[in-house]
Order: structure tokens, then sequence, then C-alpha cells
């Protein structure tokens, strides 16, 4: 019989993020190294990264990563996107051929600019019309997902372990300024390709660790703002929830932590004259329905930074570290020294403090 502590309990997903404040190019292939020492927290039905600064070329086109179920379903999503995108360049994914990674479906890409006709006729800004056309695309165009739409970044995943997803994926061959990668162990919902993470919406990536016991209530509100929560995982609402607090409500990361992981109202009234306890107490009364309850630890990654979050408990781990220009932030301190060795000021954050990292302006 195994005694406590000659088992491991991994507490749920892998987590890992790393950023350079200079904006220097990294390849992927430290934080597929990186997942490695935190395997047991998969279990092979999801892993994924996110990498920001990795298409420069196309830096003004939003890059649609997709899956298709067939070709068919393939050329009529294409003819959708060319009746109101310039549709600049579309090719396959490159991917490895290996025996860990099985049942792919056809997986593409398209690096596309809303017409201006199209704009104008619906007078809505490109953001909100890209928002709407991954909606759109996903809710409505069976076998057709996309999973990527950000400009200049994009998410690769799939079924597997985040090891093997890396080396699917080729990710060795990316150099970008911020990565994010996650390995799933769904509790509650299948493994899916489209159900693994990163979870992502315009340039903001979500990779999560743990459960919410809030998302119905979550999903309710804000799918009553034109967000479809379809794709079978609780995490998906994380990433509507952000968008919506950070892009259309216009809320600092300071603020929309503040919401999402609000502090207990005897933790606001204990805060001292340097803390604004009228924000606090604002952002809790106006945005009540997206607190989100249960363990989590969730990395955000955004057009120039990331930012990593536990909940207000402090239910599932987070570690920080830190080694000239780059931060590494992760679920175990052993995934930081994979990537970096040499750590210095590695740190857990308070459960519900954001820690936000953001590149210098004009690096990147």
């Amino acid at each position: 019989m195994l005694r406590e502590g000659e088992i491991r309990i991994p507490s749920g997903c892998a987590i890992a993020g790393v950023i350079s404040k200079e904006g220097l190019p990294m390849t992927g292939e430290k934080i597929v190294e990186s997942m490695k020492p935190m395997h047991d927290r998969s279990n092979g039905l999801g892993g994924g990264f996110a990498a920001y600064g990795i298409y420069p070329e196309y830096r003004d086109f939003y890059a649609f990563h997709m899956f298709f179920d067939c070709r068919d379903t393939r050329k009529a999503c294409e003819a959708y996107l060319k009746e109101y995108f310039e549709v600049v360049h579309g090719e396959v994914i490159p991917t490895r051929t290996i025996p860990e990674i099985t049942d792919k479906p056809i997986i593409w890409r398209y690096f596309i600019s809303p017409l201006p006709s199209v704009l104008s006729n619906l007078q809505l800004d490109e953001k909100e019309f890209v928002a709407r056309t991954v909606m759109k695309i996903n809710t409505d165009m069976n076998g057709a997902y996309v999973f990527s739409s950000g400009k200049n970044m994009g998410t690769f995943k799939a079924v597997g372990f985040p090891e093997d997803v890396g080396r699917f994926y080729r990710l060795d061959e990316y150099e970008g300024y911020a990565w994010t990668a996650h390995g799933r162990y769904p509790t509650n919902t299948p493994g899916w390709w489209g159900g693994a993470h990163p979870f992502t919406l315009l340039d903001y990536s979500v990779v999560h660790n743990g459960e919410i016991s809030s998302y119905d209530a979550n999903r309710r509100y804000i799918e009553m703002f034109g967000y479809k929560c379809n794709l079978k995982t609780d995490t998906e609402v994380i990433t509507y929830i952000l968008d919506y607090l950070i892009r259309r409500q216009g809320l600092t990361l300071e603020e929309a932590a503040n919401v999402i992981a609000a502090p207990f109202w005897s933790t606001v009234e204990g805060k001292d004259e340097g803390y604004d306890k009228k924000k606090l107490k604002y952002l809790r009364t106006v945005f009540p329905s997206l607190l989100i309850t249960g363990p989590f630890s969730v990395i955000l990654g955004f057009d120039g930074g990331i930012m990593a979050l536990n909940d207000r408990l402090k239910l599932r781990s987070m570690v920080v570290g830190e080694k000239d220009d780059k931060v590494f932030i992760a679920s175990e301190e052993a995934a930081i020294r994979v990537m970096e060795p040499d750590a210095e000021n590695v740190y857990a954050p308070s459960g519900g403090e954001p820690v936000i990292v953001k590149v210098k302006e004009g690096k990147y």
C-alpha cells in the first residue's frame, strides 16, 4: 500500500509561460521542454501553446488558425472568409508525423484583414467584426473551428501530451517574444482537439489549471453580450470574460483581475489607505456575475505581455521566477528550472494578486 508522501497528487493541469521584457525572440524549444517535468499533471487528452511575435511578415493581418473535418468544409469556410476579408495568404500549418498524435483534422492558417466596405456597412470596428466572425464560424459552421485569431501570434494545440504537441507543430522552428503552454487533465469535459488549451479570442489567449464552479452563472451572463460558449470546457468562458472586460469595457488588467478574482468584502475593508476601496467595491458591485469561483491559476497572453493570476484562496499552485530580461511562470518550480536553471527571485504569488509583465515599449 502506498502511504502519504509516496504518491504524487498533481492537482490538475500544467501551465507555463515565459516572456522577454526586451522583446527578444525565443524559439519554442524551451517552453516545450518545460512541460516534461510536469508530465503527470496531464493525461494525454490535450496540450497546447500560444506564441507572440511569430508572424512579423504578416503583423498587420489576423492569423486564423483553423481545424476542418474535411476538404469540402475547408473550401466552404474559405469562400465565406473571402466574402468579408482580404485573404492575403493561406496554407497548411506545417506539422511532423509522429505516432503520439493521431486522428488529426485538416489544420490550416489564413492571414486576413476585414474589407473596409464591410466594416463601413456594419458600422463596426475591425476587432469586434473579427470576434463576431470567430463566433459565427465556431457556432454555425459544422466541422470548422477557429482556434486562434490574433495578430502576430498563434495558438497550436491538439489531443496529446504537451511535449508531443510541441514536436508535432515544429515549435522549435518558430521565434516569439512570449510563450505560454498547457498540459490538460480534463475532469468534466471530453478530450478533443478544440477543447485543448490555450483558448483564444483576438490576441487574448488563456491557459488554465483548475475547475470553475461558477461556470453556468458566468456563461449565462457573458452570452448576453454575443459570446457563444460551445467548445465543451469551462476554460473557454475565462477568455470571453477577459475580452469583455478589457476590450469592450475598457478595464485595465488589474481591474479585470479584481473582477474575476475579486477580494472578499472583509478583505476590501481591511485594505489600508493605499488602496482605492471605492474602486474595488464598484467592480464587485457592477460585475458580480463575472466573479470566477473555484480553484484556478491562469496565464493570460496578450499583445505585448502576459498576466498570471491565482484564485483569491490560492487553491492551485503557481510559481514565478526571473533571470535577466526574462520572467518565467509555471505550476512548478521544476518547469522554470528547465527553462532557466539559474532563475532568481523565485516566489509564489498571493491569491488574487495579478503578476503582469509587459514588453518595453517599442521592443517588439
